[in-house]
């Protein structure tokens, strides 16, 4: 099961979650619409390289990232889009493109998008296509320890 490593950190940490399944699903946009949530509300992961280093940066589905503006708050001097090449092996228990938020979990920094830290729940994606989890944004704050930016649009 994919998704073990994440279920066990969340159960070990005794948070209170809830699972969601649905059909197959593989752009933000189209899981949002799946379960019927507003894009606002379903966080994606992607993953950038800044300054060589690869991380993980969590926005809202309906967002797109402004690189201008992640350059500038990471004070780094170059920000791109990772490559999936460059980064698929990271996540051996996930499906390509299905990672959570969860870079902790990985050795990754993870940077959360401000428009996501004033939500009560996050939502995401559970390294799979099918599965999502919705959590206090509280808790995932406290498990994760994110950085908080403005950085998208």
């Amino acid at each position: 099961m994919p998704t073990q490593k994440l279920h066990a950190f969340l159960n070990d940490n005794q948070i209170k979650y809830l699972k969601i399944e649905h059909s197959p699903a593989y752009t933000a946009q189209e899981i949002a619409a799946a379960v019927h949530i507003p894009g606002e509300e379903l966080a994606k992961s992607v993953m950038v390289k800044i300054d060589n280093k690869m991380t993980m940066v969590v926005l809202p589905a309906n967002h797109r990232i402004n690189f201008a503006k992640l350059t500038e708050e990471t004070g780094a001097s170059e920000v791109r889009l990772a490559d999936e090449s460059e980064f698929g092996d990271l996540f051996p228990d996930c499906s390509l493109g299905a990672m959570p938020p969860f870079g902790n979990l990985y050795g990754i920094e993870v940077i959360v998008d401000q428009t996501l830290a004033g939500d009560n729940d996050i939502t995401f994606n559970a390294c799979s296509h099918t599965e999502l989890i919705q959590l206090s944004y509280r808790d995932f704050e406290i498990l994760v320890k994110p950085r908080v930016l403005n950085f998208s649009w």
